[in-house]
């Protein structure tokens, strides 16, 4: 009994003491954090003291808008509709012609987009613009689709054949070969009286000209005894020939006769 009472009188003790010693832990820490919340209070009142109330402005520069690209004319032509009562020419609201018809000079120069489409040789001042419909089964054109008119372009005429080179005609046709055969009048030549006395004979060659008409109108001795040159010259002025025609043109001819003087 009394080793039970010794024991309970040690364990208040034990208790007393950790009581106390955890209620000045737990002041002493109560005091430490208000003093910490005090110095941060005065802390933060300096702090506020430094702030300079001064305001920066930074300037942010304004990146101007892209100009937009200008837009590509459209083609305002309404091509006709396709009703009964198909238009022959074309209109327009404003007769324009085309910028690249130096014939004609605008009279004011502007730098405003105009919208309406240049006109055509067949257009006519009306309410609104629009093409007569082009006709089906044109192959060639600009490549219009759909409604597009399409310009068709007719194939160039064929040149036409060039002449034929007309064949060169000779004024003069020289002949190699005698002309007695070709002759269709030769008469004889007269035998020369002093020939006959001495008894001379030979032959005499002539060179003559016949014309178009087959007279001969030129002659000239090449070669025989000059006893006989006359009497040959004469000869051969009265012979006749048929006209000699090359390309269906006349031409003189040049040629040789051959007279043989023999004595009877």
């Amino acid at each position: 009994m009394f080793n039970n009472l010794i024991e309970s009188t040690s364990h208040a003790r034990e208790f007393k003491r950790r009581g106390s010693f955890l209620f000045f832990t737990t002041l002493t820490y109560a005091v430490l954090i208000a003093l910490g919340g005090v110095a941060s209070i005065y802390a933060y009142d300096a702090h506020l003291e430094t702030q300079n109330t001064e305001f920066e402005i930074t300037m942010i520069p304004v990146t101007p808008p892209e100009e937009a690209a200008p837009q590509p004319v459209r083609n305002t032509i309404r091509p006709a509709s396709n009703s009964s009562a198909q238009p022959t020419h074309s209109t327009r609201t404003e007769l324009i012609t085309s910028t690249s018809d130096p014939n004609k000079i605008p009279d004011n120069i502007s730098a405003e987009r105009v919208i309406i489409p240049p006109a055509r040789f067949d257009s006519r001042i009306g309410p609104e613009n629009l093409d007569p419909p082009t006709p089906a089964g044109t192959s060639r054109g600009t490549g219009g689709t759909g409604n597009t008119p399409v310009v068709s372009i007719a194939d160039p005429p064929p040149p036409p054949p060039a002449p034929k080179p007309s064949p060169v005609v000779p004024k003069v046709v020289k002949i190699s070969v005698v002309l007695n055969s070709k002759a269709l009048e030769l008469p004889r030549p007269v035998y020369p009286p002093l020939a006959k006395q001495i008894r001379l004979s030979g032959t005499v060659n002539v060179q003559v000209l016949i014309d178009e008409t087959g007279r001969v109108i030129q002659a000239t001795t090449i070669s025989g005894h000059p006893l006989f040159v006359e009497a040959a010259k004469r000869a051969a002025m009265q012979a006749r020939f048929s006209p000699t025609v090359i390309s269906d043109q006349p031409v003189k001819v040049s040629g040789v006769i051959t007279y043989n003087f023999v004595m009877p």
